[in-house]
């Protein structure tokens, strides 16, 4: 339920009426807009009288809200939210473009690709210390090792990091890091999804493989709803009966979350079809369709890779559609700081 709240009302009237729903029973979020003051009411609204509510003198009009997720509704914010990542920021016009490899493997890989997608304009830098394979005999990752190498990378090159959180237990080793990554396997592991509320931590959050977009937002809102409402939504491709690629990238999903949901989208190239040719075109799709930034992997020797080669692009055509993504983002008024 959302309370529009009258132009000039008195801050001792509103916080009057918020600490009544609050001995209610009911979570309180207060949206100030420019010309309206928004309450969203969270929590079981049924007994919630609306003509009562209706007939006070600062209230404007009462909505039912009937979508499930509240927090990560469009109906109860004015304002794209922007997520600021040590001066980096994502939404409401501001662009960012997020490169590294899949996997972290040595000082000198990790540290390298970092400087050279600096470069070439990327702001924040990715990079996989714990990484989730379908098969136990594959590359896992070098662990604990991997995020000292992301921050060895992160003192040379000022970068912030993002790497992806597999486990509460490991949430120690990530104090230091600038945004966790849910990946697409976790999107709906709701005790890490509780555990990540918990943090004053943005959070990039991947579409599961399989998953609607409103389940996407109701993972969105378990992390919202602990208190951390810096979350990143992230489409990066979903199966479909289509095999002649590794995933369908769905990027009508990005102008249909922009109506949902008032959240940050940018879209994983890479992971969505799994070949490195693809991701020119997709990334420029991505730009032209309204994201607000790009999730790119990028390698110094993609054929030696140890984890998703085949999708890594190397660092000189990474500059190339950096270069062609600007020109993009001018004809549809985003930029990248």
């Amino acid at each position: 339920m959302i309370v529009v709240i009258k132009q000039n009302t008195e801050d001792k009237n509103l916080e009057n009426l918020t600490d009544w729903f609050k001995s209610q029973g009911l979570g309180v979020h207060v949206s100030h807009g420019e010309y309206q003051t928004i309450l969203g009411l969270i929590g079981d609204t049924h007994n919630v009288d609306i003509d009562l509510i209706s007939g006070l003198d600062i209230v404007e009009r009462v909505q039912r809200i009937s979508e499930p997720y509240k927090n990560a509704n469009r109906k109860f914010h004015d304002h794209d939210l922007v997520v600021d990542v040590s001066g980096a920021r994502i939404g409401d016009g501001h662009f960012q473009v997020i490169a590294g490899p899949c996997s972290v493997e040595s000082r000198e890989q990790i540290c390298g690709i970092a400087a050279d997608v600096k470069k070439a304009g990327a702001r924040l830098m990715r990079g996989g210390a714990f990484k989730p394979r379908t098969s136990p005999y594959s590359f896992q990752g070098l662990r604990d090792e991997g995020i000292e190498l992301l921050l060895e990378a992160k003192r040379q090159t000022g970068m912030p990091i993002v790497t992806e959180l597999m486990n509460v237990t490991h949430l120690p080793l990530f104090e230091e890091v600038d945004v966790i990554q849910i990946g697409a396997r976790n999107m709906q592991n709701f005790e890490l999804l509780k555990a990540v509320g918990e943090l004053d931590k943005p959070v990039l959050l991947k579409r599961g493989l399989a998953n609607t977009l409103e389940e996407l937002l109701m993972s969105a809102e378990y992390i919202m709803a602990g208190g951390n409402e810096k979350v990143i939504l992230c489409e990066r491709g979903i199966r479909t009966f289509e095999t002649s690629m590794r995933n369908t990238l769905d990027i009508s999903a990005v102008p249909m979350l922009k109506r949902m949901t008032h959240l940050p989208v940018v879209i994983d190239p890479s992971h969505a079809a799994g070949m490195s040719w693809m991701v020119a075109p997709l990334s420029l799709a991505a730009a032209a369709v309204g994201a607000d930034g790009l999730m790119i992997e990028v390698h110094n020797d993609p054929s030696h890779a140890l984890c998703d080669g085949p999708q890594a692009i190397l660092p000189e055509e990474f500059a190339e559609i950096m270069a062609k993504v600007e020109k993009i983002l001018e004809v549809v008024g985003k930029r990248i700081d």
